[in-house]
């Protein structure tokens, strides 16, 4: 809900800021001069640069990306005539060429820059918990992957480079905690993903939570539900749907339902008829239930979803609504710890900026004493 919101008001903004930027391309004295006679000239050339700018993302990466480069342009240029217009009382004088222009143009293709590498460089985030419940080992290693969105910064071969990345640090369990496939993904990268994240050498296995794009949502891609469950399980990937695991006769593994589902059971009902004195990890896709789970006496909450805000200023606006509990990092209430990983891509934009990354965490849980 809080992304079709976000989506139809950028869109919105995006076709009324395309009159704005016509506007400011037509400052330029390069059009100037060439359409020195004809006025309608003037202006037709003004429509060009700005035309093909939106053709051009639409057609190499699509519309979304288009909106979002759109109404970085805008800002920025926003801003630059601000300040140009500031410095022009100042100085008392115009200016002689249109800096303002150049200036948000230079501005935007850096800021996006960083975008485009924050979505496509993986980074690996540690965190260390201590615990005073016994865990069966002095230290327990969880790798927690999220919101790979497969196919919009990589396909299922580049994600197989990553999967030999995360068996270096010698996890004792995986964790995919939702959103591994999306709309967009092709059955050949489902196929590869699922064949390269249940090849990964650990302790305990690999397991998995659903997010609620890997049901689909619109039934365009070339494969069904049923298919990537089917693909899950042949590559000895366990699937936890509001149902828990005792691993090593010493810790819980729970997998809660997605909150899109409507049948999905209640954190308390999840842990009733638990041992509480064993260690009990939860993987619940969307940051949206701390209070009930922390009254559930779960100990540790792994969740994705938020992409770390992914766009800014969407993480802000989802606290303020009340459709995140957290964006991204860590939290503890009562006994509870919760943490959100930004995942390892993002839905439909290659782009991530406002400061969020792309990652897969490492979490060692080490007893305490």
């Amino acid at each position: 809900m809080l992304w079709s919101v976000l989506f139809g008001t950028m869109f919105i903004a995006a076709a009324a800021g395309l009159i704005y930027l016509i506007t400011r391309f037509h400052k330029f004295e390069l059009f100037k001069r060439t359409a020195k006679e004809h006025r309608f000239l003037f202006w037709l050339l003004a429509v060009v640069p700005v035309a093909a700018l939106v053709v051009c993302l639409i057609l190499a990466i699509n519309a979304f990306s288009m909106i979002v480069v759109i109404l970085h342009l805008i800002v920025a240029w926003l801003i630059c005539d601000l300040i140009g217009f500031i410095v022009k009382k100042i100085r008392k004088k115009p200016w002689k060429y249109y800096y303002q222009g150049i200036a948000a143009i230079l501005l935007t293709v850096i800021y996006l820059s960083f975008g485009w590498y924050y979505a496509h460089h993986i980074y690996q985030t540690n965190y260390e918990f201590v615990t005073g419940k016994d865990i069966g080992q002095e230290s327990l290693r969880v790798v927690e992957i999220a919101d790979l969105h497969l196919g919009i910064t990589m396909d299922g071969e580049e994600f197989s480079e990553y999967t030999k990345q995360i068996e270096q640090v010698k996890p004792d369990l995986v964790v995919i905690v939702g959103d591994f496939v999306d709309d967009d993904t092709v059955k050949e990268d489902m196929v590869e993903a699922c064949r390269a994240v249940g090849a990964i050498w650990t302790t305990y296995g690999v397991y998995f939570a659903y997010g609620n794009h890997d049901n689909g949502y619109f039934n365009y891609r070339n494969f069904t539900s049923q298919e990537l469950r089917t693909e899950l399980a042949k590559n000895n990937i366990t699937i936890l749907e509001d149902e828990s695991v005792l691993i090593n006769d010493s810790f819980y593994l729970i997998g809660r339902k997605d909150r899109s589902m409507r049948d999905r059971l209640e954190a308390s009902a999840l842990t009733a008829e638990l041992d509480q004195s064993k260690y009990m990890i939860l993987l619940d896709h969307q940051p949206n239930d701390y209070a009930n789970e922390t009254k559930a006496n779960v100990d540790l909450v792994l969740s994705g979803h938020t992409h770390g805000g992914h766009l800014f200023p969407a993480g802000p606006i989802g606290l303020a609504i009340g459709a995140n509990d957290r964006n991204y990092g860590t939290e503890t209430r009562e006994g509870t710890t919760f943490v959100v990983t930004s995942g390892m891509a993002g839905w439909g934009i290659p782009f991530k900026t406002g400061g969020a990354i792309s990652e897969f965490v490492v979490i060692d849980i080490k007893r305490k004493g």
